[in-house]
């Protein structure tokens, strides 16, 4: 099994300000554990700029973005010689990999990404894998470690996925504040209720929270992997986890994965617009699993070119999906509404008969 554990900076500070080596190296003895028994592990791990904090002596320091990335470049090299060195006491090698919204989004980046990842996992070494915090800005950003984790557990084709954090799991209410709140132990369906009870970064130290962890789940289900919201406090709580055992909040993967190309569009680049569809636009992607046909748009939102991601919105602005299209923005205002054998009549050309291919789309149902 292919396991992606993801470490917040929540669980290797313990809250404090500095990284809690005594915990990292109970992590690392699990993972071992887990490589020991025949799993392939992939750590997602936080704490850069913790750890380039904690080296300068916590400087007062603005929190904008080229200070962050500072932190970031000189902690990322401390941190990962830290794994190193402990994932070494194990006789364990780690490799490390930086990556960017842009190594997503791209497909030849993304398939590259892939193989050296798999690559990694075939000769028994650790995958260490971060945002590349040093370089990446709001524009090409993932944004958090949650989502990256799902992209990553993708990536290397995992079954598990575990996001470890300073929560036991997912509750019914916020437990800070409601002593009634319950743990929610399995989630088959992810829903606007769900998205409810999700809050902020507990700890302030990180960039994600239940919010982050939902959605981070969402897309990993999607792909057929099962996912693990639990607190990496726990003993053995990794062991455990791959085990089966009922701890945290367990997310149940979607019996019809998607199929390679699908997790792709699913898993990378983020929809920069939307095309609001009709009633019968609808029925037929939904029920007959057809392509989305230029005639079936009602209204177009925001500046996309060809090969963009969109979103698809329902009549009633709920999202239908997501998919990559084959016409500009400006060339679907043009033919919108109209039939696809006048496409060429109206642009002067055509690109096809659709405006998304169902090859190209990913309904979130």
């Amino acid at each position: 099994m292919i396991v992606v554990v993801k470490l917040g900076t929540s669980v290797l500070t313990g809250g404090t300000q500095r990284l809690d080596r005594a915990h990292m190296v109970e992590l690392v003895r699990q993972c071992a554990m887990l490589q020991k028994a025949g799993h392939k592990v992939v750590v997602v791990t936080s704490g850069a700029v913790a750890a380039g904090r904690e080296l300068l002596g916590f400087p007062d320091l603005p929190a904008d973005l080229p200070h962050k990335q500072m932190l970031a470049a000189i902690g990322q090299g401390q941190l990962v010689q830290l794994w190193q060195h402990l994932f070494g006491l194990y006789g364990l090698n780690v490799g490390q990999m930086l990556l960017t919204r842009a190594d997503l989004e791209d497909r030849e980046r993304y398939l590259n990404a892939r193989d050296t990842l798999g690559t990694l996992l075939s000769h028994g070494v650790i995958p260490l894998i971060n945002e590349n915090d040093a370089v990446a800005t709001n524009e090409i950003k993932v944004g958090d470690n949650d989502n990256l984790s799902a992209r990553v557990a993708i990536l290397a084709k995992a079954e598990l996925l575990l996001l470890l954090t300073d929560q036991p799991g997912l509750f019914t209410a916020d437990p800070r504040a409601n002593p009634d709140a319950e743990l929610i132990q399995e989630v088959k369906t992810i829903d606007a209720t769900l998205h409810k009870l999700a809050g902020g970064s507990v700890s302030g130290l990180g960039t994600g929270g239940m919010a982050t962890k939902l959605q981070a789940a969402d897309v990993a289900r999607r792909a057929g992997i099962a996912v693990v919201i639990a607190s990496g406090h726990g003993v053995d709580v990794i062991g455990r986890l791959v085990a089966g055992e009922r701890v945290g909040t367990r997310f149940s993967p979607i019996e019809d994965p998607l199929e390679s190309r699908k997790q792709w569009i699913l898993a990378g680049p983020p929809p920069v617009g939307r095309l609001q569809l009709d009633d019968g636009a609808v029925r037929a992607l939904v029920d007959k699993g057809a392509s989305l046909l230029p005639k079936g748009i009602s209204a177009i939102h925001g500046r996309f070119e060809r090969g963009d991601a969109v979103a698809l919105l329902a009549p009633d602005g709920h999202k239908l999906g997501v998919g990559l299209v084959r016409y500009s923005a400006a060339e679907l205002t043009a033919i919108l509404g109209v039939h696809s054998d006048a496409i060429s009549m109206a642009l002067g050309f055509d690109r096809g008969a659709v405006a998304i291919h169902r090859d190209d789309l990913v309904l979130l149902g």
